[in-house]
């Protein structure tokens, strides 16, 4: 493809992109697709000579565009959302055409420096203290892992990275039983044996309780344990349920833990004043992460992990071949040195682009926005004599169920909101997922998709309200 050429069909693409932006409310928000549908279309073999454009782009509409569940969509209402925008877009091809190999200052010194710049942003935008410092990362789960490893390499006095784990079954990981399961496979990873894994159990709100942290951790003492690391969640997976940084914080400093923070979601209503109560005991943390690429309209991937010990992160992941070594005589930032990659994208230039487009009082906006869409929904739901609330809703993710008069049996509860989601999903116009709290199965809806507006909650609802009724009346 040459210049022209690639001109042309740039536009032609920029095109489509728009207008699948405007029109995207006229798709099926979940995919249709069954198991083995796209790859039977597919040929067996590549192509052995050059396929045109035009004809790839028609293969891109007829078999992708089908089996594609957009996540852009504003009756996306599952999971998380992973969010885009179109400053964040217009960015990412910008990455890909520079295609940058940031993994050092001296490959790109601007993407060193702006990343450096955005992060001490962000720290500020979100009102962590002065004495964080911050590198983007893929994903939470990466940033977890690269916590874990920093915690056990100061436990060990920077050993086990050369001498290797002699003795790692001796140390303990706390968490609670609401916590991601990223914590588990980092553990493995870690080398420390997910048996070494301290479920704590949660309160009513389902956070941790901190009392029952600390009648876990002096067994684990006195019985010859070494506690390497707390884990605490601001927004956990199933419920949105913010654990008690203060009450953690103290007791990680009491018996010298190491103390992570995972804020995935949560991290971006730390934008508002009136959130900040989540972190209220930060300053007793060793390391935060929250992932813009969530709920800050930056599309994926984008991580966006904090420090207060830069040089102990350092130390756990520098290696420094030859062909690596450079002469600034300044220090600079090589942020190969801050992860597990050393080959790293230029994340850092989405996120610009998408602060500046919007501006903080506009990121604050859109985030209001979808807390009040949530809490509005949330006062109807429980007006309604039919629906339940299975978890407090201190962010914007509501958990519920359908529970018609006269029916408590759990299993047959079970059955009827298990038959209510998949038919919603079925439809074609709204996407929610499920989970299980207290062993009573629970409906997910969430307002954080990017343009997500009343229309679309109001749709949502409507739908929930008919499939319900047309499932317990069949």
């Amino acid at each position: 493809m040459d210049t022209e050429e690639f001109r042309k069909h740039g536009h032609e693409l920029i095109d489509w992109i728009a207008d699948y932006f405007g029109n995207i409310r006229d798709y099926p928000v979940k995919s249709k697709a069954g198991p083995g549908d796209v790859f039977g279309q597919l040929p067996d073999s590549p192509p052995d000579n050059p396929e045109s454009f035009d004809n790839i782009i028609d293969d891109f509409r007829d078999i992708i565009l089908p089996g594609i569940t957009h996540w852009q969509h504003p009756s996306f209402m599952a999971y998380f959302p992973a969010n885009s925008s179109p400053p964040s877009v217009l960015a990412e091809m910008l990455t890909a055409a520079i295609g940058a190999q940031c993994m050092i200052w001296q490959t790109s010194p601007a993407a060193a420096e702006l990343e450096e710049r955005v992060m001490l942003w962000l720290r500020d935008m979100i009102g962590l203290p002065q004495e964080f410092s911050g590198v983007i990362q893929d994903t939470a789960s990466t940033a977890t892992l690269c916590s874990i490893l920093t915690a056990r390499e100061k436990k060990m006095s920077f050993t086990s990275n050369r001498k290797g784990l002699t003795d790692s079954s001796r140390f303990r990981i706390y968490c609670s039983s609401e916590t991601h399961s990223s914590v588990d496979k980092a553990v493995r990873i870690a080398g420390l044996g997910s048996d070494n894994i301290q479920r704590i159990s949660v309160r009513d709100d389902f956070s941790m309780d901190h009392d029952h942290l600390r009648k876990t951790i002096e067994p684990d003492i006195n019985n010859g344990y070494e506690p390497l690391c707390i884990i605490a969640t601001l927004g956990t997976t199933s419920s949105t349920a913010i654990d008690p940084l203060e009450s953690i914080g103290k007791i990680a400093k009491e018996y010298g833990i190491w103390l992570h923070v995972d804020a995935a979601l949560a991290g971006t209503a730390l934008l508002l004043a009136e959130y900040r109560w989540m972190t209220k005991g930060i300053e007793l943390a060793d390391t935060f992460v929250f992932n813009p690429h969530k709920w800050m309209f930056t599309n994926f991937d984008c991580s966006a992990y904090f420090v207060k010990d830069e040089s102990a992160l350092i130390r756990t992941f520098e290696i420094l071949p030859e062909y690596l070594k450079t002469s600034e005589a300044t220090p600079v930032k090589n942020y190969r040195d801050w992860g597990i990659q050393l080959g790293r994208r230029f994340r850092a230039l989405k996120l610009w682009f998408v602060i500046r487009s919007y501006g903080v009082n506009g990121l604050r906006t859109k985030v209001r926005h979808h807390l009040r869409l949530a809490h509005d929904l949330l006062k109807q739901i429980k007006e309604h004599p039919k629906f339940e609330i299975l978890a407090p809703v201190p962010l914007n993710l509501i958990c519920f169920r359908y529970k018609p008069n006269g029916i408590t049996d759990e299993a047959e509860l079970e059955k009827i909101n298990s038959t209510i989601l998949t038919r919603i999903n079925d439809t074609g116009e709204l996407f929610l997922t499920h989970t299980k709290l207290n062993g009573k199965y629970a409906i997910r809806i969430i307002t954080g998709q990017t343009n997500v507006e009343q229309q679309d909650v109001d749709n949502a609802w409507e739908l929930v309200k008919r499939i319900a009724g047309e499932v317990i009346s069949s």
